[in-house]
């Protein structure tokens, strides 16, 4: 028989590899960060055209590289950062399965420069999908600078399903803000079409994150600290009032490289029960020092993946570490805003303390007088000469009545109106259960209403058929507010705005990461634009992790959701009927967006057969 198995050949084995290695340019742009940071650079430049899409170049001032190493960093499976299996435990260094460049050349048109500090000459290699079209000395720098153009270019179909440029543009700002926090003392700065987005000059770790992620967070860092036999916890946690809904600003790293870890994630969220929400997700920046031989990274291609070989001792003392360091620095609100609790027993002793506490206590039980009571000086003088003020044709005001009245001198010989409590105002057809659900009363039973999932669809299907015709109405802000955003959230910002001005949104860009609302949807009732527009974008961005959504109905769904009558809200009657005949206007008023019921019938049938009837 004739014999079917051979060996692939060197350029479709590095792309079947280029298939895991690099999924989009951020991936290329994650390895050749950590090639130049594991080369011992101190100052990294990244220069990015067209999100990644048709240059990414890394310039950083390492130990370089000779003729023959750069030659031979482009071969499969060539490192320098093992040389036998049991190195694969002591592995202190980002990369070392040697996938990264030949994988990068597969896809990509690569070209490297690279001078060594002892050399005169540096080093020049161009290669064309695995394909090397030139090498030669040339004159440049002490260390290494790697140039990617044109992603894919003989990958069409991969090409293909690359995502917008500002989506793109936010994958790529993540993996540098990844790589820049596990290195605050290595100078880092990113240029975007030769527009500088980050300079990050070397520092400390409070410094990196507040450089990263904007001056906002420079007062929400709490240290954490934990030394054990078994591992070092070390970082920053955020205060809870700093907590998402949407994740994605959560760091761990272990011996200075990044991972993900539901598990651990856990850890550090159990510590913050009943300091934030449980759908909430706090921020940290915590760095795991451990002894490599515990741990297995060797798991997947990206590096991003790693087994314990004792997790349940990790989950503990990160939860432990987290819980002190929120304790040390009393993170965790007092009962009484009064006093200070370390200093309870001592604050009678201070005369000055004593007359500021009491002052604030005065404030705190300060009554306005009932003019219903007699005790009121000058009262019953206002009303002399008519003891009885109100006529008899009107029905004596009783104890269930509320008497609003104003007394004066001019208005002291006038009848006072009985005016009815709300709650006998609201007895009709339509009526409030627990300010949640509506219940109105039809002809063949009762109908119950969850006010909030029926206003989510109402306001799903408006802002659904505004963004399709573009026909948005808009309230200009009297006083345009700024929204200082991440960069991430800026680029998404920027990718949406179209969607975003045809709701009804006018949103111009305001200087770096800046933007400035000069209006928003005219039937969105806002007492704070900034905080409407901060919530749809988190809204947005917790849609776009739980769910895959087109951007548009994700959009409709967001600002339906952020903007709908909320579950405590208290409707007048009209309020209430007026939600009724809008939700059975809709086209499907059954459901939410979310999918959750918006109504229940009950029949006189099911109520009479509660009674036996």
């Amino acid at each position: 028989m004739i014999d079917i198995i051979q060996l692939l050949p060197d350029a479709i084995a590095n792309q079947i590899a280029a298939g895991e290695v690099v999924q989009r340019p951020a991936s290329a742009l994650k390895e050749l960060l950590e090639n130049a940071v594991d080369a011992g650079a101190t100052q990294v430049q990244v220069v990015v055209k067209d999100a990644g899409k048709q240059l990414i170049q890394v310039i950083d001032n390492g130990k370089g590289m000779s003729a023959t190493d750069a030659r031979m960093s482009f071969e499969r499976h060539a490192t320098s950062k093992i040389r036998t299996s049991q190195d694969l435990f002591a592995i202190r260094t980002f990369g070392f399965r040697g996938e990264a460049l030949a994988s990068i050349a597969a896809v990509a048109q690569v070209e490297l420069k690279t001078r060594q500090t002892d050399a005169e000459l540096g080093t020049l290699i161009q290669i064309e999908g695995s394909d090397v079209k030139r090498q030669e000395p040339i004159a440049a720098p002490v260390g290494t600078s790697v140039s990617m153009k044109n992603l894919f270019f003989n990958v069409p179909a991969r090409r293909n399903f690359l995502k917008s440029n500002p989506v793109e543009m936010r994958h790529i700002v993540e993996e540098f803000q990844r790589v820049a926090l596990s290195y605050p003392e290595v100078a880092f700065s990113l240029f975007q079409q030769d527009l500088e987005v980050f300079s990050l000059s070397s520092g400390k770790l409070s410094q990196r994150i507040v450089g990263l992620f904007g001056k906002n967070y420079q007062g929400q860092l709490v240290p954490c600290d934990e030394e054990t036999p078994h591992l070092n916890v070390k970082g920053y946690i955020g205060k809870p009032e700093s907590a998402k809904k949407t994740r994605g600003e959560q760091f761990f790293f272990v011996n200075n490289r990044f991972i993900k870890s539901t598990y651990l994630h856990h850890a550090v969220s159990s510590a913050f029960d009943g300091l934030i929400a449980s759908d909430q997700h706090p921020f940290y920046v915590l760095f795991l020092d451990i002894d490599p031989a515990h741990i297995d990274i060797n798991v997947h291609p990206t590096k991003t993946e790693i087994k314990f070989e004792d997790e349940r001792t990790v989950y503990a003392v990160i939860r432990s570490a987290v819980k002190q360091a929120l304790g040390a620095h009393h993170v965790t609100p007092s009962l009484d805003f009064s006093l200070d609790v370390n200093f309870q027993e001592n604050w009678t002793n201070n005369p000055e303390t004593k007359v500021q506490v009491d002052r604030e206590y005065s404030y705190k039980t300060f009554n306005t007088p009932e003019f219903k009571q007699s005790s009121v000086s000058g009262w019953e003088r206002l009303f002399e000469g008519n003891p009885n003020p109100v006529p008899s044709s009107l029905p004596d005001p009783d104890e269930d009545q509320e008497i609003l009245t104003f007394p004066s001198r001019a208005s002291a010989d006038e009848p006072r109106f009985a005016i009815p409590r709300q709650d006998e105002e609201s007895a009709g057809t339509t009526f409030q259960v627990e300010l949640s659900y509506v219940v109105a009363q039809m002809s063949t039973g009762l109908l119950i209403i969850d006010q909030q999932s029926s206003h989510e669809r109402i306001l799903y299907e408006r802002y659904s058929r505004q963004i399709q015709s573009a026909q948005g109405a808009s309230q200009q802000c009297l006083f345009p507010p700024t929204v200082q955003l991440n960069t991430g959230d800026f680029a998404l910002v920027m990718d949406m705005l179209p969607e975003l001005q045809s709701l009804g949104f006018v949103v111009e860009e305001f200087g770096k990461d800046t933007v400035l609302i000069q209006g928003v949807p005219a039937d969105v009732p806002v007492k704070n634009e900034k905080e409407l527009f901060e919530g749809l974008i988190e809204q947005f961005k917790n849609f776009k992790n739980q769910l895959s959504l087109d951007k548009r109905e994700n959009l409709a769904r967001s600002l339906s959701r952020r903007s709908s009558i909320k579950k405590g809200q208290k409707l007048n009657p009209q309020e209430m009927e007026t939600l009724v005949g809008q939700l059975f206007a809709c086209q499907n008023p059954n459901y939410s967006p979310a999918g959750n019921k918006t109504f229940v019938k009950l029949d006189l049938s099911s109520i009479h057969s509660f009674f036996g009837k």
